[in-house]
């Protein structure tokens, strides 16, 4: 844009200088003026040229910080940088699979309760069964499991009441030690390539035969890298896993209460 008002400046110049002189070829005042237009242009050209450098670090520094991730996980490398990913995302795939059925799995207790109570008081066992078959969670499932083994006595009940907790609970934990797994091999895939990076740093430091910076930099970066990532990673898998331990341990705690109480109301139905 600068050089065309540059040139227009020039074409007016010259147009003015031509309607006001009758002469074929330019005066030496002309001459003067068109370098004079011409020096100008040049500064400006090298201030804007200055401007754009120094602006150059600062648009860098304003980039994002998905932008300024994604450029260091590029840098880290294909390698191990994609297996660090693949326990990120299949760390995430277990832990929002296993959110999903966590919460799902939380029932109202002492609604549930004060149903099933009012149920065997009024219509029986069977009554109170119905209303477990119509509620969802693992609290339900136990107490359909105690009311089914109640003509057998109440000791019969308690067994199975028992019995069904621990594979209610396996199934509250299911999956949960992939979880764990991910957590322990993100970091440790980090170092790994940190170890390797270090390794090959100093082999090229071996063949040079001398120790120059910009020689191991880039390996060192890649190296360090790795580790930040396999960090990041395991951190974000370690807030879902105790989040999700949380929640099971809420869970079990209410299925232990849910079978005591249901326990005691076998026993005074049976009186």
């Amino acid at each position: 844009m600068k050089r065309l008002f540059s040139i227009l400046a020039i074409a007016g110049l010259l147009a003015f200088n031509a309607t006001t002189a009758n002469a074929k070829e330019l005066t030496p005042a002309v001459s003067d003026q068109i370098s004079e237009i011409v020096a100008i242009d040049d500064a400006a050209t090298a201030f804007v040229q200055d401007e754009t450098d120094a602006a150059a670090p600062a648009e860098e520094s304003s980039k994002g910080f998905q932008q300024v991730l994604k450029e260091k996980f590029i840098q880290g490398g294909a390698g191990f940088m994609g297996i660090v990913l693949l326990c990120l995302i299949l760390g995430l795939a277990v832990a929002i699979e296993r959110i999903i059925f966590l919460n799902m799995a939380t029932t109202n207790t002492k609604k549930l309760t004060q149903q099933v109570e009012d149920a065997l008081a009024s219509g029986g066992v069977e009554a109170a069964k119905e209303v477990c078959r119509n509620t969802r969670g693992p609290i339900a499932s136990i107490y359909y499991q105690g009311l089914d083994r109640v003509d057998e006595g109440v000791d019969a009940a308690e067994k199975a009441v028992v019995a069904y907790g621990g594979v209610q609970m396996g199934q509250l934990e299911k999956n949960v030690s992939w979880l764990s797994l991910f957590i322990a091999v993100a970091p440790m895939l980090g170092f790994m390539g940190t170890v390797i990076g270090m390794i090959q740093a100093f082999e090229k430091i071996s063949a040079a035969g001398g120790l120059d910076a910009s020689l191991i930099a880039g390996d060192i970066q890649v190296a360090l890298l790795t580790t930040v990532f396999g960090l990041i990673v395991a951190i974000i898998l370690q807030i879902f896993y105790n989040y999700i331990i949380a929640k099971i341990d809420s869970i079990v705690n209410s299925m232990e209460d849910a079978s005591i109480i249901l326990v005691d109301m076998l026993v005074d139905h049976k009186k």
